[in-house]
């Protein structure tokens, strides 16, 4: 009897044991949000049919249907002055995962030697939302742009070290990448968000948090659609900046991938639990086919596009929703991709994230205050660095930073600078750099000061940055 007696106290205690680690761990999980991060390729700030910028009627697509992305916009906060870190891919992608800029990664092309950058610090996404729970799964499906698996930055499932080959891009045909190829899945569109759904279902079976990141490799070239939503555009009248009928038609199909997805989400009952993130990789090519000179970019009012640090090819689509965000609400406050871990982790729940390498700030405040309010970051400015002659556009190696209203361009092999009031002059047509020069020295010293306290790298004539580690170029600012 005293025997049996003490076996039942045994399990009376360890099922209290269980039942307590149990419910703390629901706890934990019930508290921590879920994270669906969609990733546009090369959509510019008017691709969709979601007007940016309240008070700009050309912030919106004047050709392109995106009712999805729609309702996602009047659920949450559109950031009307949203940037890529880069106006080329592999580098923003660079920045969203380690919250540094690419002049600080030293990653500021694509196609470059990486070896020098660390892949295996704990400062990433998925590392530092499970330190915060180690019960938080994570998960990347599309294309990747990074130079290793997904599982060195702390992902559990992914498709692997996928490019743009993968989305099915044809590197040696030019003329084949613009014109309409019809496809039952462009793009992998439809497979990509099947995996994302596969991922979700699992992860809402299992009570347990996630992030979870969709990088489409839509809308980047060869264009593909479906045969039906090739044969709908051929009947609405084209835009003005926007004619190209196939990138139309791969735009929708894109924004169907977004609704499967959406829908999934509400029919799991995470909608209320969940941050749901829409933006692109960097702006839109200008014109297609890409041409180094041109009068109208497809990107108007911005100016030119991809590859450029001008407005074209930096200011992206942004979109976020989620737990105490006002539905169709607009922030003007400028963020930009390496502000994007910062702000994760702290909508996780860690306000002490204190990392002096650190180039972005949480913009959490702002979800939760109507879009109003700054992000605190270390240094004041957002800085873009092109330390390298482009053919496809300006060539001429550049950087740029926007401080507040004000926008400066510097090339490099001139020092010529331009300045920008952007609040006034989304085009970039008015240079106020002889009207306001002691805003420019500011701008220009603040520029200069950034890229020599991150060493980054310094443009000299006939350095491409391809083919070989960065410290066999040995220049550096």
């Amino acid at each position: 009897m005293r025997t049996n007696h003490r076996l039942s106290i045994l399990t009376l205690l360890l099922a209290s044991v269980f039942y307590s680690c149990k419910s703390s761990s629901l706890k934990l999980n019930q508290k921590s949000p879920n994270f669906i991060f969609i990733l546009a390729d090369d959509q510019g700030w008017n691709g969709t049919s979601v007007q940016m910028m309240d008070n700009e009627i050309f912030s919106k697509s004047d050709y392109h249907q995106t009712p999805n992305i729609e309702i996602l916009s009047n659920s949450g906060m559109r950031f009307s002055s949203a940037y890529a870190s880069a106006p080329v891919c592999s580098p923003s992608r660079y920045s969203i995962q380690f919250g540094q800029s690419p002049a600080r990664l030293k990653m500021i092309r694509v196609g470059m030697n990486t070896s020098h950058i660390n892949h295996q610090t704990e400062i990433t996404i998925p590392k530092l939302l499970k330190s915060i729970n180690p019960n938080y799964t994570a998960a990347h499906f599309g294309k990747w742009g990074i130079d290793v698996d997904p599982s060195e930055l702390g992902y559990d499932q992914s498709d692997g070290v996928t490019g743009n080959k993968d989305g099915g891009f044809n590197y040696k045909s030019n003329k084949q990448k613009w014109k309409n190829t019809i496809s039952d899945d462009p793009k992998k569109i439809f497979s990509t968000t099947q995996s994302a759904i596969n991922f979700i279902e699992s992860q809402a079976k299992s009570e347990t948090p996630f992030f979870l990141q969709v990088s489409h490799y839509a809308v980047h070239s060869d264009i593909m659609m479906r045969r039906e939503t090739l044969e709908k555009y051929k009947h609405i009248e084209k835009g003005v900046y926007q004619k190209h009928l196939g990138f139309a038609a791969m735009t929708e199909d894109l924004d169907s991938g977004v609704g499967l997805l959406l829908d999934r989400v509400r029919e799991l009952g995470l909608e209320s639990n969940t941050y749901i993130i829409y933006t692109s990789d960097n702006g839109a090519v200008p014109i297609m086919p890409p041409k180094s000179f041109y009068k109208n970019s497809s990107n108007f009012p911005l100016s030119r596009g991809k590859w450029d640090a001008l407005e074209g090819g930096i200011r992206v689509p942004f979109i976020i929703s989620g737990p105490n965000i006002m539905p169709g609400s607009e922030s003007k406050t400028p963020i930009t991709f390496s502000d994007l871990l910062p702000t994760i982790v702290d909508l996780a729940g860690n306000k002490n994230l204190k990392q002096t390498n650190l180039d972005g700030g949480s913009f959490k405040y702002i979800l939760t205050n109507n879009g109003v309010g700054a992000v605190k970051r270390f240094f004041e400015g957002i800085v873009f660095h092109v330390p390298y002659e482009n053919g496809i556009a300006l060539k001429r190696a550049h950087s740029a930073i926007i401080i507040k209203d004000y926008k400066l361009i510097k090339f490099h092999d001139t020092n010529e600078l331009l300045l920008f009031n952007l609040s006034k002059d989304l085009e970039e047509n008015k240079n106020l750099a002889i009207i306001f020069p002691e805003k420019l020295k500011i701008l220009e010293d603040a520029l200069d000061s950034y890229l020599k306290k991150v060493k980054a790298p310094r443009w000299q004539p006939g350095i491409n940055w391809k083919n070989k580690p960065i410290g066999k170029f040995n220049s550096y600012h």
